[in-house]
């Protein structure tokens, strides 16, 4: 089992910049997948970015160049820093972890989930 633990999550004008963490306990692995999603009411969850063993990152369209995916494998921590922030970006932000190799753009890829943090920018 692993456990995750986001936090970072605030109010923030839009063009500002918020950096969320999470910290992974348990039976983590510097060898997983760790990623980013994110979930407006009513909407499915959606990838945002993603991190492997190597350091390799992906980023969903809508967030590349904006947002930063960092793995601190010491701290078993991975980072989202987030900038130029709009308000199309509010929303619950969750991390996750895939224990199998490569990374996938669908939240059925990733065997374990945070509670989540929640993201509001405003006009």
């Amino acid at each position: 089992q692993v456990q995750l633990v986001e936090s970072g999550g605030g109010l923030v004008q839009a063009g500002g910049s918020l950096t969320l963490s999470c910290s992974a306990s348990g039976r983590t692995s510097s060898a997983y997948t760790m990623g980013w999603f994110r979930r407006v009411p009513g909407k499915e969850r959606e990838f945002v970015a993603a991190i492997l063993y190597d350091e390799s990152t992906y980023y969903a369209d809508s967030v590349e160049d904006l947002f930063t995916i960092i793995r601190d494998n010491s701290k078993n921590t991975v980072y989202l820093q987030m900038h130029s922030l709009k308000p199309e970006d509010t929303a619950a932000y969750y991390c996750a972890v895939r224990t199998t190799p490569g990374y996938s753009r669908s939240p059925n890829g990733y065997n374990y989930w945070g509670q989540g943090t929640q993201v509001t920018v405003s006009s």
